[in-house]
């Protein structure tokens, strides 16, 4: 991945500047650097607004391919876009999930009737998606899902039986993605399905996790014969494994760029208040944040050198640091923010007593190194996939 651009897509850039800062004002000022890690659940009606504001322009799925209502922009230019939307402070994306993961798998997996019916709703910013995944006892281990699908005949649909859970925004969300098992006596990675399910349907139940927050950004979701049509099945039953591992290739891709965004975003209001409260003359604040500026740099440039994946989600080995790498790093700039706010991090100052935003990332960033594979999961990936070390033992 080259790290300079052309005077075209240094064109680019300035049309994607330009564009955010005529329109990310007026009734849009108040979102301008909301909704980042801890802070989901502000601003939710005027975010879902701003998404069909992008949609309007032209700025949501920048890197699908033209026919499926996207711009194909070049892996530069959606790095580009990423920094300028970073630099206008744009607010964290509610469409994240369908954009960047299920329209991908979408067009990568998905017969052309999902993508018809699918693919207009994400990109016009009114349809969101949240994950199905992670279960009780399948939360770093996702082969060992206990969700369930059966055909009905009679009916000729899907019919879904479990319980989902850590599902981000699943009370905002038309749409989830699940994995469960086609075959009951099936174990591990073999027999499972990836279905497209409605959430706004009898059988479907989300209850609300409260966060150490006081807020609850995500669900637990129980299905209890919830249904999906016949062709809501994203390839063969037994192939869900297949499909969730190029969706989970497609999370380490460009959508690593719109979180670094918001990391990026953090770190300038830790100097800020580092600058007005005195910390950042404090020698060893300074050479905290000085790493922490440099930790992010690394973040960007590894990530554009994995970029260079299959179109299916597959990606370089280098890919697979990056969960580890990031988790790591943020949960460090959780406690540089305390740090650098001093005694002020530990109270709210007045009624109704809401932390302020640093405050809440940094509650939230504990759980950075646990959710979507702990730290200790990451490193067998790394050692098992990435170098070919011997498989850990199975009990």
């Amino acid at each position: 991945m080259k790290l300079s651009f052309s005077p075209e897509d240094e064109q680019f850039r300035e049309e994607v500047a330009s564009w955010l800062r005529e329109n990310l004002r007026g009734e849009f000022e108040p979102i301008r650097f909301r909704g980042g890690p801890g802070d989901e659940h502000s601003f939710v009606e005027e975010r879902k607004a701003w998404e069909q504001k992008l949609a309007e322009g032209g700025w949501t799925c920048i890197g699908w391919p033209k026919q499926y209502g996207g711009r194909g922009a070049s892996i530069e230019q959606q790095v580009i876009f990423n920094e300028e939307y970073a630099r206008a402070g744009g607010p964290g994306r509610i469409g994240h999930i369908g954009e960047t993961l299920t329209g991908p798998t979408l067009i990568a997996f998905g017969s052309e009737a999902q993508k018809e019916r699918y693919l207009p709703g994400i990109r016009a910013g009114k349809e969101f998606w949240c994950q199905g995944y992670s279960e009780p006892s399948a939360g770093s281990d996702l082969a060992n899902v206990k969700s369930k699908a059966r055909f009905d005949e009679a009916s000729g649909k899907w019919i879904l039986n479990g319980q989902k859970v850590w599902t981000s925004l699943a009370h905002e969300s038309q749409y989830c993605f699940v994995i469960a098992r086609t075959d009951p006596e099936s174990k591990a990675h073999k027999g499972l399905g990836f279905f497209l399910v409605a959430m706004d349907q009898p059988g479907v139940t989300i209850r609300p996790i409260e966060q150490l927050t006081g807020t609850s950004e995500f669900n637990e979701v129980f299905f209890d014969d919830a249904e999906c049509a016949a062709d809501d099945i994203v390839g063969e039953p037994g192939e869900g494994w297949k499909v969730a591992m190029g969706l989970l290739g497609f999370e380490r891709g460009v959508s690593t760029l719109g979180q670094q965004m918001l990391f990026q975003n953090e770190l300038d209001e830790i100097v800020r208040v580092a600058k007005a409260n005195g910390a950042a003359r404090d020698p060893a604040l300074r050479q905290r944040i000085a790493e922490a500026h440099i930790g992010l740099r690394i973040m960007r440039f590894n990530s554009m050198r994995m970029l260079s994946g299959g179109e299916d989600g597959s990606l370089q080995k280098e890919a697979m640091i990056y969960k580890l790498y990031w988790s790591s790093w943020h949960r460090n700039l959780g406690k540089l923010a305390m740090d650098v706010m001093g005694a002020e991090s530990e109270i709210v100052p007045e009624a109704p007593y809401e932390l302020g935003r640093l405050q809440s990332m940094y509650l939230f960033t504990r759980a950075d190194t646990i959710y979507g594979g702990t730290n200790q999961i990451q490193r067998n990936i790394i050692a098992e996939r990435a170098l070919g070390m011997p498989r850990e033992p199975r009990g």
